[in-house]
């Protein structure tokens, strides 16, 4: 076993010693005089190459990775180089071909630096030549569907891509080029390439976007290979001019670049990112843009350190890994804010970067090696070989998600998101709360919206973006229009809907004036964790004021979600409260009838997209179902009028493509109302055992859920259980004061205490 364990790092060494006695042999024919700039000097640098040679054989998870490109990379060598002309969207073949080559040029050129084997060199170099001579040949991409159309791709982020990763290729065999063969590229290709990203598509270039993140990028990462000054000072801070049309709009239903917004790589660095390192577009784009923020920085930081690139902004680069990082759920899966596709996670290879740059480049904080640790590999740098040591000499420490609030804007007073956890195990029920701003043009109207979690799993759901990314039988793999007309509506999330319009009618500009704002956030006592948030700009005339509690109590298996919302408007409306819950309805203690035949609930703004199952009342007080999820039990009650209907809908109305899930929801709706509340509390509990087919504590353990005091500022919730037991939960909507004091009456009986919340046990 132990002989078996040691193979990958024996291979590597014996490898590597080959590769040396080969070059040596041959005086390394090809290797030509070096540029005034040392090579390379990106990513990898000559001082880092040296450690990683010398410590080849001895680094297990460094050693595996670099097997396994090797393997990847000297597969691809025997294919032969393919340089297809272009055509296809994503997902198609010359799409696939022309990204499966930048990727893989990037690690031959990482091989020939550490194996010093030229057979990696000259494949990069015969790649690049052939990519020069057809670059100056081609027209705009054939697909017309970018707001920015590429060369190589169907959208000039694409075409960013490939430069970022190219550039590191370039980099690699700066070196074995001889000036002439480097010439050649540079003015064939990769200036060109550059000019055409940038100045010949400032509407990509000039805006603050993880786009122009890319484009920016790729611009700086070549311009530092070249030593090109005047190309870096466009990186850094854009093109110098404002001939942009201000009303034009992206593919995505963004605008571009307004006259006088500052641009370029530091704007975008500056101005997306909160003090706390949220990105206002969302975890599932900040993952997408890390890659190409951080190896710019780390090149940065490599070859001009009078930037100080890292400590930019009070460090907010560093700070982003670490939030990004709190922003997965259980299983590492990034959160589905805005604009997201379920199931990225910290596995992806923008998060191996970015884990192994934190470390190397941040303190060296041991907790991120945990999660290097299960990633299972690391980047083939300088930064990847710190992060291999740390694991080998067993330093890491586990990476503990807390509960957390993060603020969104550029300076933190743009509303947020806030993650409250009950605990740190692999089974900790997890509450998501969205208040933050629009989040450009990836946002979506979902203003105090929420998710729920439990060991991973989703219970209560953000659908997340309608989009199959890369599989081309589904829109070329780009954004399906349902994205617009479902995921983005506020219908799409869990929370308040006006007379069936969505959030700042669904219109972009108006929604990126606004944000909501945070009026409590308290996780100081582990038994009652509290987020609570106002949104007062959704709707006009309208005031909502959303408050969650975690509550731990010990008549409960699990902690309970109460869910308060008050609702004040200036004139009677229809409001309605989705809950889009995941898994199989097991129960219900209200009557409904279901239609004949199914019909959509609306029109317009999502509705339309939605069948409407069943419809039913209560004459209760307390509409209660119940589901099972992961042989789980859910149950949600919420107090009601017998005036409020209870809608079973269900999502895929009006979707003849089948572009949308089937998903289920349960929805309260309260009509003709102006002033009023939405009480909730959500119960995990029991389990269900398909072996054994046992059901185990199946029933909700609320007996009565009842509002017993309400005016303006307060409001107080009584939670009877089935055992007779009973606590009261008060809470201010006035005073979020931890030193005021309140005091309210009920059936004579006077209730006082300090501070925005309390919970009383009765």
């Amino acid at each position: 076993m132990f002989l078996k364990n040691k193979i990958p790092s024996l291979l590597v060494a014996l490898l590597l010693i080959v590769a040396s006695c080969k070059a040596q042999s041959k005086g390394i024919s090809n290797a030509k005089k070096s540029s005034k700039q040392e090579h390379p000097s990106l990513i990898l640098t000559k001082t880092g190459v040296e450690n990683i040679k010398a410590q080849l054989g001895t680094v297990p998870l460094f050693d595996d990775t670099l097997a396994k490109v090797k393997a990847e990379v000297d597969a691809s060598i025997l294919n032969g180089i393919e340089v297809p002309i272009p055509k296809d969207y994503s997902g198609g073949y010359t799409h696939e071909r022309h990204k499966r080559n930048f990727l893989i040029l990037q690690k031959a050129g990482i091989l020939y630096q550490i194996f010093d084997d030229e057979k990696y060199a000259s494949y990069v170099k015969e790649m690049l030549l052939e990519y020069a001579r057809i670059y100056p040949t081609l027209p705009v991409h054939p697909q017309t569907r970018s707001y920015a159309r590429g060369k190589l791709f169907w959208q000039c982020l694409n075409d960013s891509n490939w430069l970022v990763y190219v550039s590191q290729a370039y980099d690699c065999v700066y070196n074995y080029l001889t000036e002439k063969e480097r010439a050649h590229l540079e003015e064939n290709l990769f200036k060109p390439f550059a000019r055409f990203i940038s100045v010949e598509n400032p509407q990509f270039f000039n805006r603050v976007h993880n786009h122009s993140t890319w484009g920016n990028v790729a611009v700086g990462m070549i311009a530092l290979v070249m030593d090109d000054a005047e190309l870096l000072e466009i990186a850094l801070h854009g093109l110098k001019t404002d001939n942009i049309d201000p009303n034009a709009k992206d593919n995505d239903g963004g605008f571009i670049k307004k006259k006088g917004q500052k641009v370029g790589f530091l704007a975008n660095l500056e101005e997306p990112f909160s003090p706390d390192g949220y990105y206002t577009e969302g975890p599932y784009y900040q993952r997408y843009a890390m890659y190409p923020f951080l190896v710019f920085a780390e090149a940065l930081q490599n070859v001009k350190p009078e930037l100080k690139i890292f400590e930019y902004k009070d460090s907010v680069l560093l700070k982003s890994i670490n939030t990004l990082l709190h922003l997965t759920d259980a299983k590492g899966n990034f959160f589905p804010l805005n604009d997201a596709q379920k199931g990225m996670s910290y596995y992806s290879r923008e998060l191996v970067s970015a884990v192994n740059i934190g470390y190397f480049y941040g303190g060296n904080k041991t907790e991120l090696l945990s999660i290097a640790k299960a990633q299972g590999e690391v980047s083939l740098d300088d930064a990847g070989l710190s992060v291999a040591l740390g694991i080998r000499n067993g330093l890491e420490t586990p990476f503990i998600k807390k509960s957390i609030d993060l603020s969104d804007g550029k300076n933190g007073d743009e509303g947020g998101v806030a993650i409250l956890r009950t605990n740190s195990t692999k089974d900790a029920l997890t509450l998501v709360m969205k208040y933050s701003a629009q989040g450009l043009s990836h946002g979506h109207y979902d203003k105090l919206s929420f998710s729920y979690y439990e060991a991973g799993n989703e219970v209560v759901q953000d659908y997340g973006m309608a989009r199959f990314v890369n599989i081309q039988q589904k829109g070329g793999g780009n954004y399906l229009k349902e994205n617009t007309t479902w995921a983005k509506q506020t219908i799409a999330h869990n929370t308040i809907n006006q007379d069936e319009t969505s959030h700042f009618g669904g219109d972009f500009e108006t929604g990126s004036l606004h944000h909501s704002e945070k009026y409590l956030f308290d996780v100081s006592n582990p038994n009652i964790q509290v987020v609570s948030a106002t949104e007062t700009n959704a709707y006009p005339g309208t005031e909502l004021h959303r408050t969650m509690v975690f509550i731990k109590d010990d008549s409960f298996e699990n902690p309970y979600l109460l869910d308060i919302i008050k609702i004040h408007a200036e004139s009677e409306h229809q409001f309605d409260l989705p809950y889009y819950y995941l898994g199989q309805l097991i129960a219900v203690n209200f009557k409904y009838t279901t239609p004949e035949s199914l019909k959509p609930l609306g029109t317009k703004n999502g509705y339309q997209h939605l069948w409407s199952e069943a419809e039913g009342t209560s004459e209760t007080g307390n509409a209660k179902i119940s589901w099972l999820n992961k042989d789980r039990f859910y149950t949600l009650t919420s107090v009601v009028s017998n005036n409020d209907d209870l809608i079973f809908a269900r999502i895929g109305a009006n979707d003849p493509n089948f572009n949308l899930r089937r998903d289920a929801g349960f929805i309260i709706r309260k009509k003709n109302s102006k002033d009023t509340y939405f009480i909730s509390v959500l119960e995990s509990h029991g389990h269900y055992n398909p072996v054994s087919e046992a059901a185990v504590n199946a029933f909700s353990n609320i007996k009565k859920l009842d509002v017993v005091y309400s005016d303006d500022s307060c409001i107080a919730l009584v939670i009877e259980t089935e055992s007779a037991g009973k606590s009261m939960f008060t809470f201010s909507f006035k005073d979020n004061s931890k030193n005021s004091t309140h005091q309210i009456k009920i059936e004579e009986k006077t209730y006082q205490w300090k501070g925005a919340y309390c919970l009383f046990h009765m």
